[in-house]
């Protein structure tokens, strides 16, 4: 249903290295660029995400309790995200393990959570089974 998410950006050139660090991990590319937008992921692909300075303008900020949630193919890959988000201008928001308890099939969410260079909020997440 989601074709993609955009995330509002007041320095586009430190977003676009951020996102090609986590679109890179994520094995895709840009698929969209002009002046002020830069649009990551496969045209054929699930959901992609993008970074643009706003259309009226003015100053891009964060919105409250809005997040964008990328889903890994395992906890390696969450880890691996959250530290490529660190190391090109991303701060922490909770370090990559399990959220809540298993379900009854055993299954738990598995997170990292870290902000943009600009604050917006993501996530890495899979689901894992602990085998019960």
């Amino acid at each position: 249903m989601i074709g993609y998410t955009t995330l509002g950006t007041n320095d586009l050139e430190r977003a676009a290295v951020f996102y090609d660090a986590i679109a890179k991990e994520m094995g895709v590319g840009r698929m969209m660029e002009f002046d002020t937008f830069i649009a990551w992921g496969a045209w054929d692909g699930g959901a992609g995400i993008a970074a643009t300075k706003p259309f009226d303008g003015k100053e891009a900020t964060v919105g409250n309790g809005t997040m964008v949630a990328i889903q890994a193919q395992g906890t390696d890959q969450v880890k691996r995200l959250y530290d490529i988000a660190l190391a090109n201008g991303g701060s922490d928001e909770g370090e990559p393990g399990p959220r809540g308890e298993p379900d009854e099939n055993g299954n738990t969410f598995y997170a990292g959570y870290f902000r943009d260079p600009d604050g917006n909020k993501l996530n890495a997440f899979c689901m894992v089974n602990d085998g019960s």
